[in-house]
Parts: structure tokens; C-alpha cells; sequence
């Protein structure tokens, strides 16, 4: 990869992003809460179940498939699976945290200007813009390979959930970061699954983290938004 290319992969994937990520659990605090996740092992079997049979089969190739047609300009394909994404988004919050995401996402790209003017309508064509469309977006504008940008949407996933983890659980800071540590392999298993899936093979089926997140919807204490 280009060093400018990384550096604008490195950019994305910060959590000093100004998009709220830090903000969300996406079903973990409600695990936490019902004694699922209590340590360092059970936090790490959390992780490695949702990377792959949720990561892996549904969002990663879903903004596999987003960066492919913003690269082609085809913005009938980038609506088809903008619309199936936020379709799999079956529980009130995980649908406002894509579409929260995604908007502060799509703003800071128009801001910065460094999407075409394409592009940015392309993107800009969707009233509920979830995240993976606008990083895709994003993407294709700093010419970010593909494989590289799902690796890093991965590892960025991975590492908000230990985070949450350290401050929740709680871990220890050498916890987590020896949790992260540990996930290389199973995250490089993750994005090989996501951009050889053909497009049956798709799936967001996971209705225990569906039912955690709307347990979640009405938990009384509670640090995160989803």
C-alpha cells in the first residue's frame, strides 16, 4: 500500500474519528449486564463468536460489496446494498447507531471535500445513510485498497468491543490489550470469509444479539447507546 494510502486508512480508522463510535456497544453492555461476559475469556469467546457470525457474514461483505460499486460508479448497486444493510438492522438501536454513524460520517466527508462531486452524490442520494455506504465512500475517494480497508473496519469493530470490555467488565488495560493481541488471526480469518462470500451466502441471522440489544433498549443503567 502507498503511504498515503495508509495514512488515510489509519485517518478513518481512529477512534478519534469525530462519528460516535466510542459511544456504542452494539449488544455487549446488555451481555455484561446478564453475566455472559464477566472476564477476560468469556470476553474474548464474545468477540470471536459475533466477528464471525456477524462481522463476517454480513457487515464486512456488505461494504466489500458498497466499495466495489462506488469504484465502477454504480450507483443502482450502491442503493441495493445500502438498502439491504439497513433492512439487516432489525432492533431500534442497531438501526439509529449505523444511521447516526453514517450521517456524521457523510457530513465530515462533504466537509473535508475529499469526495468528487460523484461520489458525494452517490452517497448523498440515501435520506438514511448507514455507516458502511458512507466508509465506503470515503474509501474510494482516498483510493484505499479494499482488502486493506475491510481489515482495518474489522479490527476497529474488535477494538471498541475490548474497550468496552476494559471499561465495563472491567478489564485491565494489559487485558485488553493482550485480548487484542490474541485476535489477529481470528480478525484475517474474518475479512478472508467476507470477500470470497458470494452474495446467497449472506447472512445477519443472530437473534440472540438481536434480543440482547432490544433487553438493552429499556436497561436501566447503562454507559452506551446501543
Amino acid at each position: 500500500m502507498q503511504t498515503a494510502a495508509l495514512l488515510h486508512l489509519l485517518q478513518l480508522a481512529s477512534p478519534s474519528l469525530p462519528i460516535g463510535a466510542y459511544s456504542y456497544s452494539q449488544g455487549l453492555e446488555a451481555a455484561i449486564e446478564r453475566g455472559t461476559v464477566t472476564n477476560e475469556l468469556t470476553a474474548r469467546s464474545w468477540i470471536v463468536s459475533n466477528l464471525q457470525e456477524v462481522a463476517a457474514y454480513f457487515e464486512a461483505p456488505v461494504l466489500w460489496r458498497l466499495m466495489q460499486a462506488f469504484a465502477q460508479r454504480d450507483f443502482a448497486t450502491v442503493s441495493k446494498w445500502t438498502d439491504i444493510f439497513l433492512a439487516g438492522r432489525d432492533t431500534a438501536e442497531f438501526r439509529a447507531e449505523t444511521i447516526q454513524m453514517g450521517y456524521s460520517l457523510g457530513k465530515l466527508i462533504a466537509e473535508l471535500k475529499i469526495a468528487d462531486s460523484g461520489l458525494l452524490a452517490g452517497m448523498q442520494s440515501h435520506t438514511d445513510l448507514p455507516y458502511p455506504t458512507a466508509l465506503a465512500c470515503a474509501a474510494v475517494a482516498l483510493n484505499i485498497p479494499h482488502e486493506a480497508v475491510i481489515h482495518a473496519s474489522l479490527f476497529s469493530w474488535v477494538e471498541n468491543q475490548v474497550l468496552v470490555c476494559v471499561k465495563s467488565v472491567p478489564l485491565g488495560q494489559v487485558s485488553g490489550q493482550r485480548l487484542l493481541l490474541s485476535l489477529r488471526a481470528e480478525i484475517e480469518d474474518a475479512a478472508r470469509l467476507a470477500m470470497r462470500l458470494e452474495d446467497d451466502d449472506l447472512s445477519n441471522w443472530a437473534p440472540g444479539l438481536s434480543l440482547l440489544s432490544m433487553q438493552h433498549e429499556v436497561q436501566f443503567h447503562r454507559l452506551y447507546r446501543s
